[in-house]
């Protein structure tokens, strides 16, 4: 599971309602009864992967918090900072490949003629390296051997005004040989595009860097 989800809360709905109840002075219990609802449940709804209040709970919950339930839903503004903007925070090693994860979509960066470009992409770590599924007619599988490309992944609350990116670099290229490509099909990479997608991208992570900003409770 993300380490950014386990820090926070099950989801970005959970967190919000974490701050909000803390910037209200709130205990759970008290918020709970405020809202007119079991403490148990407004801990599922702060630490569920999958919380499905009702509207009209939702409403109660924003009216004892002081706020609205489009800004607890992520439609509107945080609650406002009684202090100066956190600083961005740097990541260790751990971290960054916490935040990475064992797979999802990220940005694959390299260059071109014209400059940088990033490519968005579905992925899956393999030891410390990242494997990406691709079309073999792709600007990616051109540019796979490139002596330096970087990764990048990220994820960014507006209503809480955090969040954090990783930025991995190294080698890259193509997985051709029957051993390698046994080992990178069985980690089940499945590419929101169609068509024929069986070129596989493995990048030897050689640096990772990452940053957050996160409120402080």
């Amino acid at each position: 599971m993300n380490t950014y989800i386990t820090e926070h809360g099950g989801t970005d709905l959970g967190r919000r309602i974490l701050e909000h109840r803390h910037h209200a002075g709130l205990s759970r219990e008290e918020a709970a009864t405020r809202a007119g609802m079991a403490p148990a449940y407004l801990a599922y709804l702060e630490t569920s992967p999958a919380p499905n209040p009702t509207p009209s709970a939702l409403a109660r919950l924003a009216d004892a918090l002081g706020t609205s339930a489009s800004a607890l839903a992520g439609a509107g503004p945080g609650p406002q900072p009684t202090a100066e903007r956190p600083a961005p925070e740097t990541l260790g090693p751990a971290q960054c490949r916490g935040y990475l994860g064992a797979s999802g979509v990220g940005r694959l960066v390299f260059s071109e003629p014209r400059g940088p470009v990033a490519v968005p992409v579905n992925y899956a770590v393999l030891d410390d390296d990242i494997v990406v599924r691709t079309s073999g007619s792709t600007s990616l599988a051109a540019h796979a051997g490139q002596s330096h490309v970087s990764f990048e992944v990220d994820h960014l609350d507006e209503a809480l005004a955090e969040g954090w990116s990783v930025l991995a670099s190294g080698q890259a290229h193509l997985v051709i040989t029957p051993a390698e490509l046994e080992t990178v099909r069985s980690l089940g990479i499945e590419p929101w595009a169609g068509g024929d997608r069986n070129t596989y991208i493995r990048i030897a992570i050689t640096e990772m860097t990452g940053r957050r900003i996160r409120v402080k409770a």
